[in-house]
């Protein structure tokens, strides 16, 4: 199988296993509570980014377009590094209630379903080189935003049982309202909104 990946799909798994490599370093904190292991967890996540905006500007240059099989390896490195990588992060920092995990599971799902729909349409958007025009809902990798909060809130201290606006109780379940820029950006991926792609 490796023989038919080419150059660009190479630089796609790269971006898969650094967002499983922050997954897992996150878990590791949540063991030792080492705050150097968070930040490890946290910076390769703009490292996946890097490698997705790499992999497409390799694929064109090398005329190569994108295959089947790039288009899905990059959905799926995508889910992994911008989709499940920055909600393990925020239950890791604090958003742990039971509606904090509900909240969670609905922004991975939202970005699995937009990935999927943007995998069915691609073709219908794209121009004569191949190029898609535009997003139609926020581009998954948009939730490196929610990582850069979470980051400026680790920064100053302010996780764990420190988290901003606290928590309260709804319907016996504990929730965060601070785990509602999860939801918002998760809404924001499944609308149908439209952005030009640059």
């Amino acid at each position: 199988m490796i023989r038919l990946f080419t150059m660009a799909d190479a630089i796609t798994l790269a971006n898969g296993v650094a967002g499983t490599a922050s997954i897992l370093a996150t878990l590791q904190y949540m063991d030792t509570r080492d705050g150097r292991i968070l930040w490890l967890a946290f910076c390769l996540l703009p490292l996946s980014l890097i490698f997705d905006v790499a992999d497409g500007r390799v694929a064109r240059r090398r005329q190569a377009g994108s295959s089947d099989l790039g288009r899905e390896l990059d959905s799926l490195a995508d889910l992994i590094s911008f989709g499940v990588a920055p909600a393990v992060l925020g239950f890791a920092v604090g958003l742990r209630g039971a509606w904090d995990a509900v909240v969670l599971v609905f922004f991975v799902s939202c970005g699995l379903a937009r990935l999927a729909r943007y995998n069915v349409s691609a073709d219908a958007l794209s121009d004569d080189m191949g190029k898609v025009r535009y997003f139609e809902g926020t581009p998954i990798p948009t939730s490196l935003l929610l990582v850069a909060v979470l980051m400026v809130l680790a920064w100053s201290g302010r996780i764990d049982d420190a988290i901003p606006l606290g928590w309260t109780r709804v319907l016996g379940g504990k929730v965060h309202p601070l785990v509602g820029m999860y939801f918002l950006s998760g809404c924001a991926m499944i609308s149908r909104v439209r952005i030009p792609k640059l």
